[in-house]
This record gives C-alpha cells, sequence and structure tokens, in this order.
C-alpha cells in the first residue's frame, strides 16, 4: 500500500499500517505478500487462528438463514445453543446469560446489573464500585469510570464519577521481608480498608481481572490474593465481578482464569477470544437469583441493538465447540509454559528483562533499567513503541503498553493463538530476540548482565 494513499478512517493515532489481505492459522499476509507472525493474537482476541473452516462454515450456514432478527421481535436458536453452551462452562448458579458486542459492553452490562441487583434489594444507597490501579476494563464511560490508566481516563473524569480505586497486587515490586503469600493477603486487605473508608452501605461492588490484561502486562497475584478477596466481599455483601474478557475462553489454561484458584465471581464478563474474532461478541454471565431479582423488579434496563445477534452467535458456538474438540484450553496451558520457560531465558541475555509473568498463553515481560531496583527504563526512549516497530518489520506482531498506570514503565505481551505449536513457539523467539537486539543496539541499552 502506497504510504501517500489517503484514508476517510482515523482511529487512536496517524499511524498506517500495510493492507491486510488474507490470514489463515497464526499467520496474516499484507497486500503486497509480506506474511506475519500473530504473536499477539490481535489485542488477545484470535484464540482459535484465523480463518478456521469450521466456524466460516458455521457463519455461512447462519447467512443462509438470517443474519439479524431483533430480539424484542424474535428468539434465534444460535443464541439459545450459545447461551445454554456458555452456561455449562461457568461456576455453579451462574447460569444467566446476556450478550453484547464486544468487552465494553460487556462490563458496562455487568456494572449496570450489579446496581440494579441493589435497587431491587432496596440498598439504593450501593452504588461505588472498586477496581485497581493499574487496571483497563474497557472504553465506554461507565468502563472508563472504574479503568486505572491515567490516558484513558483523565480526559473524560469531569464527564463521569470515576469510582475508588486500590492498588493492584504488584508484588513483583515489592522488596520486604514478607512472603510472597504474605504480600497478597496485604494487598486483599486494601479492598477491606478501602471499603470501610468509603462506608459499607455505598459499596456495590469490586471489579478485577484474575489476571491483568494490557494495563499490568498478565499480572498475577499470589494465591492468597484470591481467596481473601472473595471472603471481604462476603463480609461486606459487595458484589465480585470478574473482568474475564481477555482471560476467558481458554487464554490461561483454564476456560476461566477464576478458575485456577476456585474463585466464584458473582457476575461475569467475556469477550474477545470467546468469538475469537469471526465477529463482534461478548457476553455476561450472572447468578441465577441476581437475574431473577432484577427481572422481578420491573426487568433489565439495559440493552444493545445487535445483542444475540444470530451470525455473531453461530461464530460464538462454533468457537467454542473448536476450543474443545481440540482440547485448546488444555494446550494453553502446555504451550503457555513452553513459551514462558523461552521468555524467562531472554533474562540471562538481556539485562532490561526485569520480569516475565503471566499464565497459559497470556503471557508479557517487563523492560527495566535496573532489575535490582525494578526502575523503569527511560520513558522518553519509548522503549514500548521501539520494539513493537522492530518487531513489525520482522513480520512479528507484539503488544505493549506503559505498565505503570499509563505513563511510565514498559511491557510487552506475547500472546499467540491457542494452536500455536513448538516450531511456530521457536520461530516467534528468533524473531524476538533479531528484534529485541536491534533496539537495544538502537537506543544503546545494556544486553547481558554483568
Amino acid at each position: 500500500m502506497s504510504e501517500t494513499h489517503k484514508s476517510h478512517l482515523f482511529y487512536m493515532s496517524t499511524a498506517r499500517r500495510p493492507r491486510l489481505a488474507r490470514a489463515s492459522g497464526i499467520y496474516l499476509w499484507d497486500v503486497d505478500g509480506k506474511r506475519y507472525i500473530d504473536a499477539s493474537s490481535g489485542p488477545m482476541v484470535s484464540n482459535i487462528g484465523h480463518s478456521n473452516p469450521r466456524v466460516l462454515a458455521a457463519m455461512k450456514k447462519q447467512m443462509d438463514k438470517a443474519t439479524f432478527g431483533y430480539r424484542l421481535h424474535f428468539e434465534n436458536q444460535a443464541a439459545e445453543d450459545l447461551a445454554s453452551q456458555t452456561a455449562a462452562l461457568m461456576p455453579p448458579g451462574m447460569d444467566r446469560i446476556f450478550f453484547v458486542s464486544g468487552g465494553s459492553e460487556a462490563i458496562e452490562s455487568c456494572l449496570k446489573l450489579a446496581r440494579q441487583f441493589a435497587i431491587s434489594q432496596g440498598q439504593d444507597s450501593r452504588w461505588k464500585i472498586i477496581s485497581l490501579f493499574p487496571s483497563y476494563h474497557g472504553s465506554t464511560l461507565g468502563a472508563v469510570a472504574v479503568t486505572g490508566m491515567t490516558q484513558f481516563v483523565d480526559p473524560f473524569a469531569p464527564m463521569i464519577r470515576v469510582m475508588p480505586k486500590i492498588p493492584a497486587p504488584t508484588c513483583y515490586l515489592d522488596f520486604d521481608k514478607l512472603s510472597h503469600e504474605q504480600r497478597g493477603l496485604r494487598y486483599a486487605e486494601n479492598l477491606r480498608d478501602k471499603i470501610l473508608s468509603e462506608g459499607p452501605d455505598s459499596v456495590l461492588a469490586f471489579i478485577m481481572e484474575p489476571v491483568g490484561g494490557a494495563s499490568t502486562g498478565a499480572l498475577v497475584a499470589p494465591d492468597s490474593y484470591y481467596k481473601r478477596v472473595r471472603d471481604i466481599c462476603d463480609e461486606f455483601g459487595v458484589l465480585l465481578i470478574a473482568d474475564e474478557v481477555m482471560t476467558g475462553a481458554g487464554r490461561t489454561g483454564k476456560f476461566l482464569a477464576s478458575e485456577h484458584w476456585n474463585l466464584r465471581p458473582d457476575i461475569i464478563g467475556m469477550a474477545k477470544g470467546f468469538a475469537a474474532g469471526y465477529a463482534p461478541l461478548g457476553a455476561m454471565a450472572a447468578r441465577r437469583d441476581i437475574v431473577d431479582a432484577v427481572m422481578a423488579n420491573g426487568g433489565f434496563a439495559h440493552g444493545y441493538t445487535y445483542a444475540g445477534n444470530p451470525l455473531a452467535c453461530s461464530a460464538g458456538v462454533a468457537v467454542l465447540e473448536v476450543v474443545q474438540r481440540a482440547n485448546l484450553v488444555d494446550r494453553a496451558r502446555v504451550m503457555g509454559a513452553k513459551l514462558k520457560a523461552e521468555l524467562r531465558s531472554l533474562m540471562d541475555r538481556y539485562e532490561i528483562i526485569g520480569d516475565v509473568r503471566g499464565k497459559g498463553l497470556l503471557l508479557a515481560f517487563e523492560l527495566v533499567s535496573d532489575r535490582k531496583t525494578m526502575k523503569p527504563l527511560d520513558p522518553q526512549l519509548n522503549a514500548h513503541i521501539e520494539l513493537v516497530e522492530e518487531a513489525y518489520k520482522r513480520g512479528l506482531i507484539i503488544y505493549s503498553r506503559r505498565t505503570r498506570g499509563g505513563t511510565i514503565g514498559d511491557h510487552f505481551m506475547v500472546c499467540p493463538p491457542l494452536i500455536v505449536d513448538e516450531d511456530q513457539i521457536a520461530e516467534i523467539m528468533g524473531l524476538l530476540t533479531e528484534s529485541i537486539d536491534a533496539m537495544v543496539s538502537k537506543l544503546k541499552l545494556p544486553t547481558r548482565r554483568g
């Protein structure tokens, strides 16, 4: 594509990319024939890889029947089938499903359901939703209110009621004499303290990603954290909302990341890998008693035009079938362990890699200027951009964000589709190493330790 080609589209920046021609498996090709490895699954979306024939066939079959039927006029079989399959994969009692078109809508739905449940219980005073800093929960104004990333929140702060925050469990940055599990408990106690300081009667819910996404780079808390958070929510009658938009649908080696700790949320939001990029689709799952109470109190005052769209839901049904038939949840666990070991081996080669973290195929590594203190690189180096660009030149797509509140720190997410094999992992690592070498040379950063 010519660099001077005019476009009427605009997104987050003026940066241009080649035009996509086709995609298959973990690869994409531009119109000039250059091949790219999708080592981030887009923004952690393409869990089953691109152009899966089973999914495409299912969508074509639905297209031949109907592509749209408004939910107030018709029920449709694809939505019913997907709801049944989804409910069967949720924790016991969480068998009420609400479909949306993406992650922001899923989280917005979770927030609104929680509030309407409180009203149905005569607890109108409960409206505050505590979340973590850093965190990211979506781009609608309701989701922004619970997001903890400076650049995504500050421009819109006058338009919303920003919700209370507590520190994310970034134990890898702590230098104290506590054990890892003691640190987890300490971070969990921040939730209890915040509930007390805000007033228990005003706190509606606590929302968290079981494994951090783009805001913290696949952050995993100590095991002790999760049970204590659930106990604190129960103590004060606070709902626990799990943002599984990025972690759900098998990416971490369980269908839900919450399952790693037997964590039982009250409401769950999913998207991204749920339909794996084949159609805009997300879902909210909730406890039956929560939904029943809301419906008995006048119904759920919320909805979207494309909720339960038959074409999107047909894609979702087929994606879940592929995930289960190919045992991709377990594959994410096995391949994720191999990829994580390879990423950790880079710490011997590069002094600037301060941490490697994640679960399954939701993995990230963070760059630092001093591994002993975990001091970030100088933000003016823009390492999070430089490495992504070096990788892209070589046909490797990875995902980066600023780690610490969105303003400083550099982490990179390496999250290929769950179908990735060992040879492809080796290919990813070869290109990643070349890219880091090029960035290190360009920015004059140290390489080997000592």
